[in-house]
């Protein structure tokens, strides 16, 4: 039969072994920053971030190995949502509503240009090694949506 004619996977296996969710690939070191040698070794070379809140699972692999939120040596956003949005420089969710409250976007703005410049240390800082910028947007979009 004709390749072209056959429907490929869409499933890369990145996926949750309890939510479903895709997972975000994850560097060692930001592992190293999250998980006791144990509980990292307890997961392949190749892990991923669950961030769907509600999931208990933090780290994955493709061998449906996982490590739960309770294994991580401090709190991460979005797992826990009193946790800071930008473990950096500190910004939390009700800062963002505070500038939600007050009309404006001065705290905001002002992480922003923190998250930006060198002093930023996302590949270890955040449960997925990324850059918080894009939580933050989503953050206050969603909130101010809901206003």
């Amino acid at each position: 039969m004709n390749k072209a004619f056959v429907k490929e996977s869409e499933d890369p296996g990145d996926r949750c072994p309890r939510c479903g969710g895709l997972g975000k690939t994850v560097a060692q070191n930001t592992l190293a920053a999250h998980l006791e040698p144990a509980a990292r070794a307890s997961l392949a070379e190749s892990a991923f971030f669950c961030d769907a809140p509600a999931c208990p699972v933090a780290y994955f692999d493709h061998f449906e190995q996982h490590v739960t939120v309770e294994s991580l040596r401090q709190p991460l956003y979005p797992k826990d949502p009193a946790a800071p949005i930008c473990p950096c420089f500190g910004l939390r969710c009700e800062d963002i509503d505070a500038d939600l409250e007050e009309g404006g976007v001065a705290r905001v703005k002002a992480h922003l240009e923190l998250a930006r410049s060198d002093r930023a240390n996302c590949g270890v800082a955040t449960g997925d090694g990324r850059s918080c910028v894009a939580a933050v947007q989503k953050y206050y979009m969603q909130r101010r949506g809901a206003r």
